[in-house]
């Protein structure tokens, strides 16, 4: 060998076997996903099942909202306010290393009323006036429960199938598996509301994990610039923009038949699907044109860009693109103290839009085929963390049972599912672990959550991981 070759020219003219093979894989994972990108989708593919749901909105809530001043009514609660949880209650759950040093743990009721609405006769609490108006068309699950105690790995379980990060996040999952309804925007949108709280969140949460990147959820922010980068810089011509993507685009081909990287055709499609953007996505978050009876329905904060009612009212907007997974993240539920004022803080900017998204959907004849989804990553503790005094008190982290709620396309609506104990802090009829619920979303989408699979090194992959089952009774 010359002296001057370099190891990786060794190594790349003399492959042969297993390296034949190894390009030979990569080529065929390179097709599948200019396939996908260009929205057909492979024979293997196909829809298990009849699908119930085009697309989703997943209305986020970070941080975790209290089920006991929410949705799940304890009235036991009220008897034993003040009172010791009992040590065989309080040890069938593991607690956050934020209440290790405290030495006493009273249970406390809700500071919130609750009554009964619809013909469901769901209990909601006194914060939710405008969901209780639309309680009728919600499928409420109070039986949800996570393995995850601390809010990073809770969300990432709750939205990739596990607590690890690296995993494909939902969205990626239906991009990768179900191809595009439209050819303008991203197939999986994220915005996340301002003015909701300090809540870390990962940008994991809606990565591609092993799978193209094109697959990624793409953030659209508040503002000018929806999407970074997204604009021609000052004096390019969209002509210029055109032809330096051509040239660009020749590169990268010679690049893939060279090497049969897959992830380069990822970045032929992010350059294409970026210009196409440039003229959709201004169109798509222009709430200009919208009426001013849809901003009363949404409320006040709908005319500002950025807020959780705002990216209430782009998500229908994009629905009605048939964009296929709008995820909106909402932080600042994370009440370890202070309880009763914050989660009043964060109803008062969530209940309004997020009631008004269902309204708006339905008068549009768009609920039919979207499913809308609503809940955080866990519940909260029914022992007041920290001291319990008349009017405050906070709640700890609860893996064991929380409240989410689904309405639309293909759930029976009017419908409360799962039963926690007396003290809200068990669940003891009709248990969904988080893997279950992420089987019948798949489920609803015409998926078989164990045939949506994904090899990477060596294991075949997929959102539910290796459990998981589809919970009927939610369906209608």
């Amino acid at each position: 060998m010359d002296p001057s070759s370099t190891r990786r020219e060794f190594l790349k003219n003399t492959a042969s076997g297993l390296g034949a093979i190894a390009l030979g894989t990569l080529l065929n994972q390179s097709a599948l996903a200019h396939e996908i990108s260009e929205g057909i989708t492979p024979e293997y593919r196909k829809l298990n099942y009849p699908a119930r749901a085009k697309r989703i909105i997943y209305l986020f809530q970070s941080g975790a909202p209290s089920q006991l001043e929410t949705f799940d009514y304890k009235p036991e609660l009220e008897k034993w306010h003040g009172k010791e949880i009992p040590a065989s209650v309080q040890g069938t759950q593991r607690n956050s290393g934020m209440v290790t040093e405290q030495s006493t743990f009273p249970l406390v009721k809700s500071y919130y009323s609750f009554s009964q609405y619809g013909q469901s006769g769901a209990w909601l609490s006194e914060l939710l006036p405008y969901t209780a108006r639309v309680v009728d068309d919600l499928c409420i699950v109070k039986s949800l429960y996570t393995e995850a105690i601390n809010h990073e790995p809770a969300v990432i379980f709750m939205q990739t199938g596990s607590q690890l990060t690296g995993r494909p996040s939902i969205g990626s999952w239906l991009s990768y598996g179900l191809g595009s309804l439209n050819q303008n925007l991203p197939d999986f949108v994220v915005m996340i509301s301002k003015g909701g709280g300090a809540q870390p969140l990962s940008a994991a949460s809606w990565g591609s994990g092993f799978l193209p990147s094109h697959h990624q959820g793409v953030q659209f922010r508040a503002g000018k610039d929806p999407v970074l980068y997204l604009n021609n810089p000052y004096g390019l011509h969209l002509d210029d923009r055109r032809r330096s993507l051509d040239f660009i685009r020749s590169l990268n081909e010679q690049q893939k038949a060279t090497w049969g990287d897959p992830e380069v055709d990822s970045k032929i499609n992010q350059y294409e699907m970026a210009f196409r953007m440039q003229t959709s996505v201004p169109e798509a978050v222009d709430l200009s044109g919208e009426p001013d009876y849809i901003f009363d329905l949404y409320g006040p904060d709908a005319r500002i860009p950025g807020t959780y009612a705002a990216n209430c009212l782009l998500a229908r907007k994009l629905a009605e693109r048939d964009v296929r997974f709008i995820q909106l993240y909402h932080m600042g539920w994370d009440q370890h103290g202070n309880l009763p004022s914050g989660i009043k803080r964060q109803c008062l900017q969530t209940d309004q839009p997020t009631s008004a998204l269902l309204q708006d959907l339905k008068q549009r004849g768009l609920l039919d085929d979207t499913l809308v989804i609503w809940g955080g990553e866990f519940g909260r503790t029914s022992f007041s963390q920290g001291q319990l005094t008349k009017d405050n008190y906070g709640r700890d982290h609860h893996p064991g049972c929380f409240t989410m709620w689904m309405a639309g396309a293909g759930v029976k609506p009017g419908t409360v599912y799962g039963e926690t104990d007396e003290f809200g802090y068990n669940v003891v009829r009709n248990p969904v672990h988080i893997h279950d619920f992420q089987a019948t979303l798949l489920h609803l989408l015409g998926i078989d959550h164990e045939q949506l699979t994904y090899k990477y090194q060596g294991r075949r992959f997929r959102l539910t991981d290796v459990h998981g089952k589809v919970v009927h009774d939610l369906l209608s």
